[in-house]
């Protein structure tokens, strides 16, 4: 259920708002916002972006350079701090066995886990520094626990939820709060190409109005749709034995064509 609360953000950097989550994010929670800064690798479809809201600015940038991110924070919290930052960039690209491809495995953590340690690392000092700010994370419900087809990427979402967990606490203690989101099947170009049933699929307007709301809220988990998240949590309880036959019986996951880079 959204929150009736409405938080008013001075500047909120959106990484991987060229399509999908990120790109609904920034239009969806651009009235709240005095500016919103969105970056992507793709220029042209930032410029898509921008022409929607009067306040929203791009910066194009690869989540993977961590020098140009660093440079990228510098440059848009001159003046003032950046008060939310939100890392959605990632790669989708799933595996059948026993075909290994150890690419697909290092372009998962170069963008999804890698990039978003560089983001936050970007961000933080100036938010430490000024007792206040909030990082969130698009991981995944993929991240609760492994299952079959989804070897490249899950682990890099479970990775991402352990990492919030371990920032936490302390730096919620000097001021600076952690979300970690926790997305179902979402309508993005990245699910497009998946050839096996989703459910609870959900629109990509409807999931960023949940985020704005879990944001406002200042929620640590911002997870959705409840009945998946709620489905998969669960298989978190039993022990493998169950668990495998489980899994076995869901198939070994349809290879998928390679998803392009979401930002």
């Amino acid at each position: 259920m959204e929150t009736t609360k409405k938080t008013r953000w001075n500047k909120v950097w959106i990484i991987g708002a060229s399509t999908g989550i990120g790109r609904d994010l920034a239009v969806a929670i651009a009235p709240q916002c005095d500016q919103v800064w969105i970056s992507a690798r793709s220029a042209d479809k930032l410029a898509e972006v921008c022409s929607l809201a009067s306040n929203i600015s791009s910066m194009p940038l690869d989540i993977t350079d961590e020098h140009r991110l660093s440079a990228a924070a510098a440059e848009i919290g001159a003046g003032s701090a950046i008060d939310l930052v939100v890392i959605s960039s990632a790669v989708g690209l799933m595996s059948r066995l026993p075909k290994f491809d150890t690419a697909a495995y290092r372009q998962s953590i170069e963008v999804n886990y890698l990039g978003t340690v560089y983001a936050i690392a970007a961000v933080l000092p100036a938010m430490v520094q000024a007792g206040r700010g909030h990082i969130a994370m698009i991981a995944s419900v993929a991240g609760y626990r492994g299952l079959p087809g989804g070897a490249p990427y899950a682990p890099t979402k479970a990775a991402l939820i352990n990492l919030a967990e371990c920032i936490h606490p302390q730096l919620k203690q000097m001021g600076v709060n952690v979300s970690v989101i926790n997305p179902g099947f979402v309508e993005t170009p990245m699910t497009q190409q998946n050839k096996f049933p989703m459910p609870f699929l959900m629109k990509s307007d409807q999931a960023a109005k949940r985020i704005i709301a879990g944001l406002d809220s200042g929620r640590f988990e911002i997870a959705f749709p409840r009945r998946m998240s709620w489905l998969l949590k669960s298989l978190r309880l039993l022990p493998y034995r169950p668990f495998f036959w489980l899994a076995a019986k869901l198939g070994p996951g349809s290879q998928s064509k390679p998803t392009s880079r979401k930002a």
